[in-house]
């Protein structure tokens, strides 16, 4: 050892120096590389170890091999060996910037465990302060966090003294400040854009203003699940976020007018799209399952959106991603935008205002003037950002409204995936990478993200080789118009109503693609010569199976008539006052049958008799009626009407009989298809 320092020191003296600063500089910039390469945990595990490995052995020859050519002063060979040295070195770190940046990005889509809750005290807008003895509205639940755990939290923050009225539900809640009845009320910060998707609330935020806020970071009740590798089949809901800013809303709640469930089988690299109507009616998992619009779920968090979804399919969701409406403008544009057959609007009344051939929308700050007006001719057309969420945002042009903006909403997720797998650059990956980190969180681990490399892999992989990137499969669930009367809200909605059938035929593709259930082979099917043939969406044209009904108008009927529907639904019946006509009846026309359990009529008219049967057919909860007319979809268009001459109680289940308002005719009806989305 002794010898080769001797050797060394007589050496030529700047070589020894290059030498020193190159392995040094070297072994740092080595560090660096397989610090960030062990970081894509699941992407091309043999090539990273073998990476590691070679470039680690060739520091080990670079420090033997120049310490030899210092000594036998080989300098030619020496420098060669020095500036390949540097030259690594050099790509080692421009390429962690990549890599790390990667990695970065999916670690920031991974939603926190603690979550931004804010609650604000709103007050109509007149009002310009609160007294002592006004009384202020809170929801009833105990664990609502923004509605209840935060807004106690601000009395005391600001030593409030006013009484408090509980309300079940947050319509409940908004109609006791618009009638009067509470000077003011503690919604989540995003009430605005929650609420006035329903017509007596669409300028709510003209209508009310915040006298008070109280944020507030909570651990999120949902786990992120290490449990279910990607390699194995998986369900994604996809959730809409709508924001006017860039970058997600750190609040739980959220409008829920986008939900898409996605089954993906990376075996078989098939996916199958259920897109949900916002107006769709079911059983809200965290409020007792009270049937209510399945959009409402939103104002819960996401765990109540994905507690309703599961109820609703019988499948479980492993995942879920929520992604704001101004990061999808982002991606599209980072894509270089999206071929799209844009449909061709068959409202008469919007044909005429916009021309045939053209569909128009408002811009993503929801401006529908003339000068903020997103138009496009209809066919195959090239869309940019905004292009694409106009078209994926229209309903009003078309007369199944709800369920048209559906099928544009999956007609673009399909043209992303397929635009996704022809990236060519590095600075097209990047675009992408930014708009995706930056308005998209999910409950997946980063390791989990980053592994849909490998999905991404095959899917190209698959395009090279002349198949497609990724096998789509598409549903249409059939639904009927449902104008139903909220008791506990003391309004009317218009919601939409399933047919079981059709939602049954949706449940077992999607579980075929998940590998629970074995596939139906089917061997006939019609086909007429000469048309071009397209394979129909799955539950498209199934109207069959139970479906939702709502009380009808006894009023003028006989008691008998009374009995017959109530014993038909299974529903209790108390009969109070003489007479042989129905005066009064605490259950309000238009309320749902399956939130109803008994039911007092009033007899009245001793000189009034009539045999006249009350209509059943669309009020039944168990009718199988399989009539096409019934499978109208615009809630503008509905035909359905209420006799508004009773008087009853707003309450299901009181035993008390009151004056309740009649039907609203089409001027007054809290019609869901206005423009606030």
């Amino acid at each position: 050892m002794k010898v080769l320092f001797h050797k060394l020191k007589k050496s030529n003296k700047a070589l020894l120096i290059i030498f020193n600063i190159t392995f040094i500089a070297y072994i740092v910039s080595l560090v660096i590389i397989i610090k960030s390469l062990l970081s894509l945990i699941g992407i091309e595990t043999v090539l990273r170890i073998i990476f590691i490995v070679v470039t680690s052995i060739w520091g080990i020859v670079f420090f033997i091999w120049n310490l030899v050519n210092l000594i036998l002063k080989k300098n030619k060979t020496f420098i060669v060996t020095c500036l390949i040295t540097i030259l690594l070195s050099v790509a080692f770190v421009l390429a962690s910037f990549p890599i790390n940046k990667l990695a970065s990005g999916a670690g920031n889509m991974v939603e926190s465990e603690e979550i931004l809750y804010t609650t604000d005290l709103i007050v109509l807008s007149d009002n310009d302060k609160l007294e002592d003895d006004d009384k202020l509205g809170m929801i009833k639940k105990d664990d609502d966090i923004e509605g209840s755990i935060l807004a106690k939290e601000l009395i005391k923050k600001e030593g409030l003294k006013n009484d408090i009225e509980y309300y079940e539900d947050y319509y409940s809640l908004l109609n006791a400040l618009y009638d009067g009845d509470v000077k003011g009320i503690f919604v989540s910060d995003n009430y605005a854009i929650l609420f006035s998707s329903e017509d007596k609330f669409k300028d709510i935020a003209n209508d009310t203003k915040i006298l008070y806020t109280y944020s507030k970071k909570i651990k999120t009740k949902i786990k992120t699940t290490n449990a279910k590798a990607l390699t194995e089949p998986f369900t994604v809901l996809l959730m809409g976020v709508d924001s006017e800013k860039d970058g997600l809303n750190a609040n739980a709640a959220f409008n829920g007018d986008t939900l898409i469930l996605i089954t993906f089988n990376p075996k078989t690299l098939t996916t199958t799209m259920f897109s949900m109507p916002r107006d769709l009616y079911v059983p809200i998992s965290c409020n007792g399952n009270r049937y209510n619009k399945i959009n409402s779920s939103a104002a819960y968090g996401t765990s109540c959106v994905i507690g309703t979804v599961e109820e609703l399919t019988d499948i479980k969701i492993d995942y879920y991603a929520k992604i704001n409406f101004n990061g999808f403008i982002d991606l599209v544009d980072a894509i270089g935008g999206v071929d799209v057959d844009v449909e061709q609007p068959d409202y008469d009344y919007y044909v005429e205002a916009h021309g045939y051939g053209r569909l128009c929308e408002s811009n993503q700050y929801r401006e529908n003037d003339d000068e903020h007006l997103i138009c496009m001719n209809t066919g195959m057309q090239h869309l940019n950002g905004i292009q694409a969420l106009a078209y994926a945002r229209n309903r009003h042009g078309f007369l199944e409204s709800d369920l048209a903006r559906n099928r544009h909403q999956q007609q673009i997720v399909e043209a992303i995936a397929k635009k996704a797998g022809k990236i060519k650059s590095y600075s097209d990956f990047e675009k992408i990478l930014d708009s995706i980190t930056n308005n998209v969180s999910t409950n997946m681990t980063k390791n989990q993200i980053l592994s849909f490399y490998n999905i991404l892999k095959d899917m190209v992989s698959n395009s090279l080789n002349g198949e497609d990137f990724v096998t789509i499969k598409k549903t249409y669930l059939e639904t009927y118009s449902l104008p139903v009367y909220l008791p506990y809200a003391g309004m009317y909605t218009s919601a939409l109503g399933y047919y079981q059938g059709s939602l049954e035929a949706i449940k077992d593709l999607m579980k075929v693609n998940l590998g629970e259930k074995q596939k139906k082979i089917i061997k006939t099917f019609e086909y007429t010569y000469g048309e071009d043939y397209e394979a129909n969406a799955t539950g498209k044209g199934i109207t069959t199976g139970t479906k939702l009904g709502t009380v009808p108008s006894f009023i003028g009927q006989s008691e008998s008539n009374a009995r017959a529907w109530a014993s038909t639904n299974g529903i209790s019946i108390t009969v109070v006052g003489s007479g042989n006509t129905i005066v009064n009846q605490s259950i309000s026309p238009g309320a749902l049958v399956a939130n109803v359990s008994s039911i007092i009529i009033e007899l009245g008219g001793e000189n009034q008799t009539t045999d006249t049967a009350v209509d059943n057919s669309d009020n039944n909860s168990n009718d199988d009626d399989n009539d096409d007319d019934n499978t109208a979809t615009n809630s503008d268009d509905d035909n359905t009407t209420i006799d508004d001459s009773s008087n009853s109680s707003n309450d299901d289940d009181s035993g008390e009989l009151s004056t309740i308002p009649g039907t609203p005719d089409d001027s007054t009806t809290n019609d869901s298809n206005d423009d606030n989305e």
